[in-house]
């Protein structure tokens, strides 16, 4: 799988340094590289309590993107999904620890809890006051004696982050941080697993197929699980955190892991708004990810008036997208003018048998439409007229069709409606333009030259360009000389779009050239079959 890096053994380095260029001066690393890679802010006041966390990369932002007042102090960074050492640890807490002390706030893994332990010794060792916590809160695995440390670490890094900022001493944020740990729960959800830069992507989750509770490593989870939609997973996932949860404010973090789309994740939210079971939401948004993996984990805490103040109070960092309450959908009512008036319906026979012999002979043509629309779009025309003729037909008995000046806007109205896609608006526009002349004394063909004239300001295609202006201008130019002429015209202008080889608008503009050659375009021989059945409707109805 291509991915935008350079060298493989480059990636976190480069990756680090793109960071702090885009900082604004607020980060800085020590030096080092490459295997020192320690982020630290640069406006750190040694008199306060250090937050330090890290571990291997490839979670981004964490744990760099948090760096910054009100989070960490400094982040140590190790290679992709691999602990940093003893060495950058200690760096770390010597270069920003002052007599206050230093917070070491380590996942439950193995190569962390033992490089950071080791680190927090050797610091010790030198006269430095430095405590260190655990996050264990993944739940996907309830009866491991260790379980991992995932995306509720975050809460550990803002709630103390807040306090550190606050200047609380050292064992009140320890003991925050303990306190939190003690409450927070999470699992994760995936439908793919990751691609490791210079490896193989391992392929162990088929399609119709979720993996629940798989590590932030790309570790498999507890189980693969049948893939129902947004809501199932959602209710899933739910239904492993609602244990830990406790009668009272309750904060919901929604963790992308790397590659789910923001749509996907507020779909992922909609359902956890509606399960009712959180007051609070961070996110949706990737915080502690699993590059590329397309999953997302859901973290719970219950929280205290004073957890909520901490989490809620800004931050400088992009990365952390902030708090906020969960609430109804709010739905403000639409502005006056914005729903056309419903037209005063008025009987005319004749008119109604020429319209309902028009639509009959669009809906016959869907086919043939679909067949011309397929060698210059996506073969969806005649679908869309016909679609539309149907819907005229079964709405006729609510049209004024004794009165052009109402009808012709209604028509426009009625098709923006039903017919969908830029066609509709299309028409739309032509109809309520050519009622606009109508309604100022124009003829027929004037209110027709009218609306076509508009179309084209707005949509701006021209005889030419390949379009159903093609038959449509010809058409309304001879229609002084009767129907017949006006049909006549349309034919010859659809017939020569064959010969436009190049499209200058509309969806066949984006088509090789090849595909038009011998081919009418479809949305003029539609114009020229309308033509064509007027006269026979007309015919028949007189």
């Amino acid at each position: 799988m291509a991915q935008f890096v350079n060298a493989k053994d480059d990636m976190v380095k480069e990756a680090i340094d793109g960071l702090l260029a885009c900082s604004g001066g607020a980060l800085a690393r020590l030096d080092g590289y490459p295997h020192i890679k320690v982020v630290h802010r640069t406006d750190w006041d040694r008199s306060k309590v250090a937050l330090i966390s890290g571990g291997g990369s490839g979670h981004e932002p964490a744990h760099a993107g948090f760096v910054g007042p009100g989070m960490l102090t400094a982040a140590v960074c190790g290679e992709v999904f691999a602990s940093p050492s003893v060495e950058a640890v200690l760096a770390g807490i010597l270069a920003v620890t002052g007599d206050a002390g230093c917070l070491l706030i380590v996942k439950n893994y193995t190569g962390d809890r033992l490089n950071f332990g080791l680190a927090a010794e050797r610091a010790r060792s030198l006269g430095h006051q430095v405590e260190m916590v655990v996050v264990d809160d993944d739940v996907a695995l309830p009866d491991l004696p260790q379980p991992r440390g995932v995306a509720g670490t975050l809460f550990v890094h803002k709630i103390t982050g807040a306090m550190a900022e606050a200047g609380a001493s050292l064992a009140d944020i320890t003991a925050a941080a303990k306190r939190i740990i003690a409450n927070v729960a999470s699992i994760g959800k995936s439908l793919d697993t990751c691609t490791i830069p210079g490896s193989p992507k391992e392929d162990r989750i088929p399609t119709g197929k979720a993996e629940l509770g798989l590590g932030i490593h790309g570790e498999p989870g507890v189980e693969q699980v049948d893939f129902a939609g947004a809501a199932d997973a959602m209710q899933i996932i739910l239904d492993k955190l609602v244990p830990h949860m406790k009668d009272g404010p309750c904060v919901a973090l929604m963790n992308n892991l790397g590659s789910t789309t923001p749509l996907e994740m507020s779909v992922l939210c909609h359902a956890l708004s509606e399960a009712g079971v959180a007051t609070h939401m961070i996110g949706p948004a990737p915080m502690m990810t699993s590059l590329d993996m397309h999953g997302f984990s859901v973290s719970v805490l219950p929280a205290s008036a004073e957890d909520l103040a901490a989490l809620a109070a800004p931050v400088p960092m992009p990365a952390w997208p902030g708090l906020a309450e969960i609430g109804p959908v709010a739905v403000a009512p639409i502005p006056d003018g914005l729903l056309p008036t419903a037209p005063i319906p008025s009987a005319s026979p004749k008119t109604r048998a020429v319209i309902e012999a028009v639509a009959d002979l669009l809906i016959g043509a869907e086919a043939t439409l679909n067949t011309l629309d397929a060698k210059s779009g996506d073969g969806d025309t005649g679908s869309t007229l016909a679609t539309a003729a149907r819907a005229l037909k079964g709405n006729l008995d609510k049209m004024p069709l004794a009165d052009l000046t109402q009808f012709f806007p209604a028509l426009g109205n009625e098709l923006s409606q039903t017919m969908g896609g830029s066609s509709g608006v299309i028409l739309a526009i032509y109809f309520n333009a050519a009622g606009d002349a109508c309604a100022r004394g124009a003829s027929v063909q004037k209110a027709l030259k009218e609306g076509l004239k508009r179309v084209s300001e707005v949509g701006g295609a021209q005889i030419g360009d390949r379009t159903m202006v093609d038959a449509l201008a010809p058409a309304l130019d001879a229609m002084s000389g009767g129907l017949a002429a006006a049909a006549a015209a349309a034919r010859t202008g659809a017939d020569s779009t064959a010969s436009i080889h190049k499209a200058k608008a509309g969806r066949a503009a984006y088509v090789p050239s090849e595909n038009l050659i011998g081919n009418n375009d479809p949305g003029a021989e539609a114009v020229a079959l309308l033509f064509e059945g007027l006269i026979k409707a007309l015919e028949s109805a007189n």
